[in-house]
């Protein structure tokens, strides 16, 4: 098989950006494990749904991967120690990437603890019916690792009526500087393979694709290396473009299907997953243990010592930057990537199970001023830039004047996923993206208030 067969099958959407990639920096290091914090802060809400109840009491011990929280009901699941020590606090206020504080349970490292799991135990899963492979991957504590958090297990119980016969395994990766996703497909390609499997029988799909975006050519390689003859898993490059990683538009790429407006989708016959969900399904569901740690690509020009690096869940950001050598507070801290991360504004904010980098930016004097912002010129550069065909600039104007209800009924914004190509392309600097964001939630508080 020569690059060029991987280059005539990669498939795209229309419209999207191409930012700079800057995955130099990481894309060539393996994976290397981070020590312990000398305390971890594990929040009880670190996904979609009803956050964690706390298992545990303060002075409690514990060990690495013992559960520590129960799933607060079924859109939820339960939180696992990722080190061996003393608990002492379950009601610890810690700050969040978006901002407010949310508790979590702090646990004291002892020193002498080591990276081995204490917690867990085999089992066959040729023996286990569908609804225990579902419970196990609740009982895992796995949601989506590619930054929506949302849990893994809910995916795999479709509504009544619906039918998931194609699973799409998310190696895109279209965010710049992030490389963990394409580190996890090299390293990890057998676990991931393993998880793919775990999760058709569980689904009944009857086939799956990993997309991977043709920057990542080795990645294909190594997957479709691993893959016999027959199977059905099979893994397609993807033109390379941002954001080739959205699930629409990567299930519009592999399939040419697209999901209904408001839609999911399940209501195609598909359920997306990440790739680093997968490998690491693959790894926990057949050991009964939970999941206590992830690949996080920390890079950028404010970094030391950039790579991708194996970190507990509840690693405080600030011991995270001294290990890598940036522990200036002066730069800016963007967790995700540069597109749709957020800049955070205290290093106390601890690693979650759903942040799959660091990017830290040196920033000076100058550009500590707010860019200005001018009146949209009309040019249509958003037009041709969002990738489910929006009119950006529309909604922007309507935002303006707050018509948040209008945005919502007449123009289509709870399509809008956020991905930042309108606000990348607006030479008027207008931050549509944060617009857009704020009327959402000014949306949704109305709904609730009504409700």
């Amino acid at each position: 098989m020569g690059l060029l067969n991987l280059f005539k099958r990669a498939r795209t959407f229309r419209h999207g950006v191409h930012p700079m990639d800057h995955k130099e920096q990481t894309a060539h290091l393996a994976i290397k494990r981070l020590p312990f914090a000398p305390k971890v802060y594990v929040p009880l809400a670190q996904h979609i749904g009803a956050p964690a109840v706390a298992l545990v009491k303060p002075g409690q011990e514990v060990v690495r991967g013992e559960p520590i929280a129960e799933a607060g009901g079924f859109v939820s699941v339960p939180m696992h120690a990722p080190v061996t020590g003393i608990v002492r606090s379950i009601d610890h206020l810690v700050p969040t990437a978006a901002g407010p504080k949310t508790p979590a349970i702090v646990i004291e490292t002892y020193e002498a603890a080591t990276q081995e799991v204490l917690y867990g135990l085999d089992q066959d899963l040729d023996t286990l019916t569908r609804d225990e492979l579902i419970k196990a991957v609740q009982a895992s504590g796995m949601v989506g690792l590619g930054g929506a958090a949302f849990p893994s297990h809910v995916k795999l119980l479709p509504p009544e009526g619906k039918i998931i016969e194609t699973l799409i395994i998310n190696g895109c990766e279209c965010e710049p500087y992030l490389t963990c996703d394409h580190r996890v497909m090299l390293e990890q390609t057998d676990r991931l393979i393993a998880g793919i499997r775990t999760i058709m029988r569980a689904t009944g799909a009857r086939q799956a694709i990993i997309g991977v975006e043709d920057n990542k050519l080795d990645a294909v390689k190594a997957i479709r290396d691993k893959l016999p003859a027959g199977e059905a898993i099979s893994c397609e490059a993807v033109e390379t473009k941002y954001p080739q990683g959205a699930e629409k538009m990567l299930i519009k790429s592999l399939l040419n299907r697209e999901v209904p407006s408001g839609g999911l989708p399940v209501d195609i016959g598909v359920a997306v997953y990440n790739v680093g969900t997968m490998a690491q399904l693959g790894e926990l569901i057949p050991r009964s243990r939970g999941l206590i740690e992830r690949v996080v690509t920390v890079s950028g020009p404010g970094v030391g010592k950039p790579g991708n690096y194996l970190v507990p869940i509840g690693t405080p950001l600030r011991f995270l930057m001294e290990q890598v050598g940036s522990s200036s507070e002066a730069n800016e801290v963007i967790v995700g990537g540069p597109m749709m991360g957020m800049t955070v504004a205290s290093l106390d904010v601890p690693v979650t199970k759903g942040l799959s980098g660091v990017v830290v930016f040196e920033v000076e004097a100058e550009d500590q001023q707010e860019r200005p912002v001018y009146p949209c010129i009309k040019c249509g550069a958003c037009l041709d830039a969002c990738p489910i065909n929006l009119n950006p600039s529309m909604l922007g104007q309507l935002a303006s004047v707050r018509q948040y209800d209008v945005m919502a009924a007449d123009f289509h914004l709870n399509d809008c996923f956020e991905c930042g190509c309108c606000s990348y392309v607006c030479p008027s600097n207008i931050p549509l993206t944060q617009y857009f964001r704020i009327a959402k939630a000014v949306n949704r508080e109305a709904r609730a208030a009504a409700a």
